[in-house]
């Protein structure tokens, strides 16, 4: 199992990124998948899953409204688009698989197993 996260970078407030996650060795038609973030200092927080069969996802309220978390089966590969940056969203952003193979939504950084390498979102004017 490999999740190859990019699209990071450095940005102004009020910008906007899109990262992707290329997911191999098993199927997002088979489990859903999580975005988390990690800020310097903090604990790796949840921001936006989807469930295997449910194509709208759960947000997080710090990100819900700005962000918005969309699925190419085809491509095996999940996006996220993140609006309305602000400098508090700077962290390191993870795509993770879920331990279980469900239609549920799998909540909670403990629920995933695998998981990419990061990205760094940098938001500062």
């Amino acid at each position: 199992v490999q999740l190859q996260a990019s699209g990071g970078g450095s940005v102004q407030p009020g910008g906007s990124l899109r990262l992707s996650c290329t997911a191999s060795g098993f199927s997002l038609g088979n489990y859903g998948i999580g975005w988390f973030r990690q800020a310097p200092g903090q604990e790796r927080e949840e921001i936006a899953i989807m469930a295997r069969n449910n194509g709208n996802p759960v947000y997080a309220d710090s990100v819900k409204g700005r962000f918005f978390m969309s699925r190419d089966r085809a491509k095996n590969t999940v996006y996220l688009q993140m609006n309305t940056l602000k400098p508090e969203d700077t962290a390191v952003y993870y795509c993770a698989k879920p331990r279980r193979a469900w239609g549920g939504f799998s909540r909670g950084v403990a629920e995933y197993d695998d998981w990419g390498q990061g990205t760094l979102v940098t938001v500062s004017s």
